[in-house]
């Protein structure tokens, strides 16, 4: 008999049963060959004894094969019998490398349990999967302001966009066409002078069919909104409301509802929009659908003739009445103003910041939200 690397781990006992077999030998026969017991032989052929030193010694010189052989071979099948799933160590390192764990746990989008195979099931629903052996995708592409491809989502960006698909689920609304994503655009316009009228704007935008959601950011996220479509007839508008501040609020709802009447990403994609705040707006290279939403959006605000004109009759006299005259007069706030003024450069941006008045506490608890003490249920 020759010794044999096997493929797949077997017991002894399957070996002994082949070579027993191949010499027409029974349990009986190796037993009185060997000097034991044929209760011995029995139990390590059915893997119920293990090979100890001195069975391998005997079976070796009952085959012509080394002790080393059949205690390899017992070694391998014991070492088999453990779990062979992967350590619980390195299941938390891969939950903890695909998820923010912490953070899902502590916003309740899953539970926490001493048992491993129950969260990763948790995982696997919040994200629907099958398995975690491969990590979640958000829709088919994400497009960013930049460059980038859906392979580059953060584990935090993924879990955001998840959420935010699964609440926007629960949002009722009218029907969507064509001209609804405009006609919205027109009535929020009328909200934009008075704070606390922003409370409004979940009820407009549902009526035109536009889904509407917060969902907190995850520290150091930079994402500020985005624009999806559950399918071609579902947009949908997230924001994370990263600047309190009405006029970042104004620009990155115009902004995404500028992608949504412009259709971008109904073909799949998700519009990811990072650093549209003032200060960083000029930042990075930008997409062309990126620059005509910047543009029509600003447009919506406060058009660029009306504001030009007003610059080249007071700049660079600016001051806090101007500003303010200048708001009521087109029927906005003049944080929005100033946050014009900043991004224009025409002002420090430290300059008049107490007009930036703060606009969450007037939005949540209004829009569907995760986040803030608010939490939306679980779908």
């Amino acid at each position: 008999m020759t010794e044999r690397q096997m493929a797949e781990v077997f017991p002894p006992g399957d070996i002994l049963k082949e070579e027993l077999e191949a010499r027409g030998w029974t349990q009986t026969d190796l037993a009185e060959i060997i000097g034991k017991s044929a209760r011995l032989v029995n139990e390590v052929i059915a893997g119920k004894r293990a090979v100890t030193p001195d069975t391998a010694r005997a079976l070796a010189d009952a085959f012509g094969t080394s002790a080393q052989f059949w205690m390899n071979l017992e070694s391998a099948y014991q070492l088999s019998r453990l779990k062979t799933d992967a350590s619980p160590v390195t299941r938390r390192a891969r939950l903890y490398s695909l998820f923010p764990v912490k953070e899902m746990i502590r916003r309740g989008w899953v539970s926490a349990s001493e048992s491993l195979d129950v969260v990763e099931a948790q995982f696997c629903n919040f994200f629907g999967l099958d398995n975690l052996d491969a990590a979640p995708q958000f829709n088919r592409f994400a497009a960013r302001r930049t460059h980038y491809t859906e392979t580059e989502q953060s584990p935090m960006l993924t879990a955001w966009l998840f959420r935010a698909r699964q609440i926007a689920q629960g949002v009722g609304v009218g029907k969507f066409s064509d001209n609804t994503a405009d006609t919205a655009i027109c009535q929020l316009k009328t909200l934009m002078s008075n704070p606390e009228d922003i409370r409004h704007v979940p009820r407009v935008l549902a009526d035109a069919g536009i889904r509407f959601v917060l969902v907190e950011p995850f520290p150091g996220m930079k994402l500020d909104g985005v624009c999806f479509w559950l399918d071609m007839n579902s947009p949908v508008v997230a924001m994370t409301l990263r600047f309190d501040r009405i006029d970042n609020f104004w620009f990155v709802l115009m902004h995404e509802l500028r992608h949504v009447a412009n259709k971008d990403g109904q073909n799949g994609e998700a519009i990811i929009d990072e650093n549209l705040g003032a200060e960083n707006s000029g930042t990075g290279e930008k997409p062309e659908y990126e620059r005509v939403a910047d543009s029509e959006a600003a447009e919506a605000i406060i058009p660029a003739t009306v504001f030009n004109d007003f610059a080249l009759r007071v700049r660079p006299l600016y001051s806090e009445v101007r500003i303010s005259g200048f708001a009521a007069r087109i029927g906005v706030h003049p944080g929005i103003v100033v946050g014009q003024l900043h991004n224009r450069k025409e002002v420090p941006f430290a300059h008049y910041r107490k007009l930036l008045v703060k606009v969450k506490e007037h939005l949540v608890g209004n829009a569907l939200t995760d986040g803030w003490g608010h939490h939306a249920p679980m779908i």
